[in-house]
């Protein structure tokens, strides 16, 4: 189902979720297949774990290429594990100042970028992924399963953003990454309307 509020979204925008396996992918697909239609996209990955092969930068994000797309990856690690770990798996340390600074470079037309896992994933042994991307200050769309267990999941990741100061666009609701019927994760966003002052859409 097209995300119906994605031509009136801001670039750049992170894409977010509320944990490993909740649609990112799919949902920055969607969102940069959108956008394509009016000009070029960067869509970016600054952090990629699980990658057989590195020297296929685009491997993990297959789904997102298409015309007018360029896809981009910047530290590729092997292991399917939070970056921290695959890192210390292959003996390095993630630089993170250079990742921010490859996230924000200029671009050509809207750039998207895709987080990793979920929101307080480990970069550095003190330092998790929230704490980083919160100091690039832009907005994000928080993407989140359809059914059991998402309201807790959901209002706990919205108030993390929150408490931090991020701008968050809209909540998007992805039964499909769960199986979930289309009338649970409905009711659900209806619930989810009550807790947050955000735009909340199943997609």
């Amino acid at each position: 189902m097209p995300i119906p509020t994605a031509l009136s979204l801001p670039t750049p925008l992170w894409v977010l979720g509320t944990g490993t396996g909740v649609g990112k992918t799919h949902v920055a697909a969607q969102l940069a297949r959108a956008w394509a239609a009016e000009g070029p996209v960067s869509y970016r990955k600054p952090f990629q774990t699980g990658v057989d092969r590195p020297d296929h930068p685009e491997a993990d994000a297959t789904a997102v290429v298409g015309p007018g797309i360029t896809v981009e990856s910047h530290i590729l690690l092997r292991e399917p594990l939070s970056p921290l770990a695959a890192a210390q798996r292959e003996g390095q340390v993630l630089d993170l100042e250079a990742a921010a600074t490859w996230c924000l470079r200029p671009a050509e037309g809207r750039v998207l970028l895709e987080g990793v896992g979920g929101l307080m994933v480990p970069l550095a042994p003190n330092r998790h992924f929230l704490a980083w991307a919160t100091e690039l200050q832009l907005p994000c769309v928080l993407v989140a399963l359809g059914g059991l267990g998402t309201l807790n999941h959901t209002l706990l990741s919205a108030e993390a953003l929150m408490l931090r100061g991020w701008r968050i666009e809209a909540l998007l609701l992805n039964p499909g990454a769960d199986g979930t019927a289309l009338e649970v994760a409905q009711e659900n966003a209806e619930l989810l309307r009550g807790f947050l002052p955000l735009r909340v859409e199943v997609i």
